[in-house]
């Protein structure tokens, strides 16, 4: 069952079995994304794979793994040649398991027969479409290039060769109210992906949004609208027969998102390409963020790693704790004792039972969990215990 704790899939090990690819190219860069791309530089997508390649043969072997997941960026910015490179150079130097999740993010205005056809003979069978909505108004305010009819023409041809679909959708927006927003997910609904991620539009220091926020230039709905907003989609998506497995991940039975749960459950991970994060053998490492001194650190033969920390003993333990509590599921002690070593109540006991006491948490057996006033407020939760 997805929902089950298990002890191989968080076990300590050299062995880690998931992979991340960092493809940092978009073709534009919408006003409210800070996340490590590189815009309208088509001109260094060879380049880049070049690089990747030579990243990739420091691990000197293949490493086999259980999911594989290229995110962005927009992967898909890629030729189609490039991307089947870059496809072909990832399954080479980590081999996909006979039931491995693949997954690849991709842009509604980038879908087409031909890619789907590219995807599903690479081994694709897992793909995210960054739909983010289906007002049209709301899409140009976000700065997307797509409208609702791509979005679900791109959609329905996913549909028919991949054997998963995920689909974002963004809430929050300016202006936008919980009826605009009710629409959207019955929208949404009615394509019936098997895996849905609902976020609460944030504008953070590094978007070109960050500074019309500051000058006023527009508002975010209230935080009571949107709440109203996280609440209905909960209460609507879990009546479709959706499980609400993490704080913003929702899916079919069957459908959750395995590679996310090696993060969430505390396991080892490869990544690679500029800002990409791997976390083996107990060291945390973050290569530069920057394509342009990736690129060149490549060239010139040095590192990429821009930052390295071995993270150990109980500050290991508080990291497993807050991502672990994402689950709905939640955890239980003696899951924590053969993870991390440590006692739940004894590292954390004073702050949970405050947070059992609160209502924000729950025990259901022998399993703590969020309850659903504790969703609403968890990014508020996780700070205190770390």
């Amino acid at each position: 069952m997805d929902s089950e704790l298990n002890d191989q899939s968080v076990a300590e090990t050299t062995m880690a079995r998931s992979a991340y690819i960092h493809v940092p190219f978009c073709r534009h860069r919408c006003g409210y994304c800070n996340f490590t791309l590189i815009a309208g530089r088509p001109d260094l997508h060879a380049k880049y794979i070049e690089a990747l390649g030579q990243e990739l043969s420091l691990l000197q072997t293949p490493r086999p793994v259980e999911t594989l997941f290229i995110g962005g960026g927009t992967p898909t910015e890629l030729s189609p040649e490039q991307l089947q490179r870059l496809l072909k150079l990832v399954g080479q130097w980590f081999p996909l398991a006979e039931e491995g999740e693949f997954s690849l993010e991709a842009n509604p205005a980038d879908v087409d027969a031909n890619l789907v056809d590219l995807l599903c003979a690479e081994g694709v069978n897992r793909v995210s479409l960054g739909g983010q909505s289906f007002d049209r108004s709301k899409l140009q305010w976000l700065e997307r290039d797509h409208n609702e009819i791509c979005l679900q023409n791109s959609f329905e041809l996913l549909r028919k060769k991949i054997d998963a679909v995920s689909m974002d959708l963004i809430f929050g927006t300016p202006g936008e109210t919980v009826p605009m927003w009710e629409k959207d997910v019955e929208q949404l609904l009615h394509l019936k992906p098997h895996h849905i991620s609902t976020y609460g539009l944030t504008i953070e220091r590094g978007s070109s949004f960050f500074g019309r926020l500051q000058r006023g230039e527009f508002e975010l709905p209230s935080e009571e609208v949107q709440r109203e907003m996280y609440l209905l989609a909960r209460h609507k998506l879990q009546s479709q027969g959706y499980e609400h497995y993490e704080v913003s991940n929702f899916a079919l039975p069957g459908f959750h998102c395995r590679h996310n749960e090696t993060y969430w459950l505390g396991g080892p991970y490869y990544a690679a390409g500029p800002g990409a994060a791997r976390y083996i053998d107990g060291r945390r490492e973050v290569n530069h963020r920057s394509t342009i001194t990736y690129l060149k650190k490549i060239a010139a033969g040095e590192s990429v790693v821009a930052e390295s920390e071995q993270i150990q003993g109980s500050a290991r333990a508080r990291e497993v704790l807050v991502f672990a509590l994402r689950r709905l599921s939640g955890i239980t002690p003696a899951w924590f004792k053969s993870t991390t070593g440590f006692d739940l109540m004894t590292l954390g006991g004073t702050q949970l039972e405050r947070f059992v006491q609160l209502g924000l948490l729950a025990w259901h057996d022998d399993y703590l969990r969020l309850t659903e006033e504790g969703l609403l407020v968890s990014d508020s939760i996780w700070p205190e215990l770390l």
